[in-house]
């Protein structure tokens, strides 16, 4: 990649806020993410990271805020005044979005190879023995074995449907993950792995990736900066290690604390 596209951000957002009559789901968020970085965000549940993250991916609306992305053809663009269509078309190319329930971002009545080739095909592939080649490569590198290539999802555990959500989100190298509690649900032993896998992921492809966790040591193992919410709001950001091992807020004390404790 470029080094002078390196030094721009992938992403900047502006004062993104959403509320829920008179609860607030975020409040004026603000930040920027660079290409290869991951940025975590952690805090208990109802804190708010997670509309935080369905409002930068587009699923949720804002009520104020600006979402802005740098594109392959036009530059800086604003996603949220984006057009429906144009934004579905950034979600299947240059975005990807991981689901906490694999359910979610595969289709169930679909083979595993035509869960990985319906996203190739969205980026333009056409060759049915290229796709097939394609799928069954990912599916070996998320540790699925190729001959189960024709099978649907539903013959899967939960740990290998999440791993196959993320070769179908993977396969086409896009510029931006958002990942929704990646590892959440999962027994501990599959999540180890999982993360494993991730981490290699992200390391060999140069992923630039958002995180929302509850876990700490998701985002510790992952993540290059963290953002901690609480109540909507921003409480605590900086490199992971350094809010995590000098936590400064008492909110980032206690999540730090309560992991140590159990």
């Amino acid at each position: 990649m470029d080094e002078t596209l390196m030094d721009q951000p992938l992403l900047q957002v502006r004062d993104l806020a959403k509320n829920y009559g008179a609860r607030i789901g975020c409040a004026s968020v603000s930040f920027d993410l660079f290409p290869g970085e991951v940025m975590g965000i952690v805090g208990e549940s109802g804190s708010g990271k997670s509309t935080l993250l369905n409002c930068m991916a587009g699923h949720v609306s804002p009520d104020a805020g600006k979402v802005l992305f740098s594109t392959r053809a036009d530059g800086l663009v604003d996603t949220v005044t984006m057009a429906e269509a144009e934004r579905r078309m950034l979600a299947r190319t240059d975005w990807a979005f991981v689901h906490q329930h694999a359910r979610d971002g595969l289709r169930m009545n679909v083979s595993a190879g035509g869960n990985i080739g319906e996203r190739l095909m969205a980026v333009g592939a056409r060759h049915y023995g290229d796709i097939r080649d394609q799928a069954t490569d990912w599916l070996s590198r998320v540790e699925i074995q190729g001959n189960r290539i024709d099978d649907r999802p539903s013959a899967f555990s939960g740990g290998m449907q999440q791993r196959l959500q993320i070769a179908r989100n993977l396969v086409t190298q896009p510029r931006l993950v958002f990942m929704d509690e990646p590892t959440g649900g999962l027994d501990v032993s599959v999540q180890a792995r999982l993360l494993d896998l991730l981490r290699g992921l992200v390391r060999e492809f140069g992923l630039s990736a958002i995180i929302v966790t509850h876990d700490l040591a998701v985002v510790r193992l992952l993540a290059d900066r963290l953002m901690v919410m609480k109540d909507g709001h921003v409480v605590e950001s900086g490199l992971t290690d350094q809010v995590l091992d000098d936590p400064q807020h008492a909110y980032t004390q206690l999540l730090v604390s309560s992991v140590l404790q159990v």
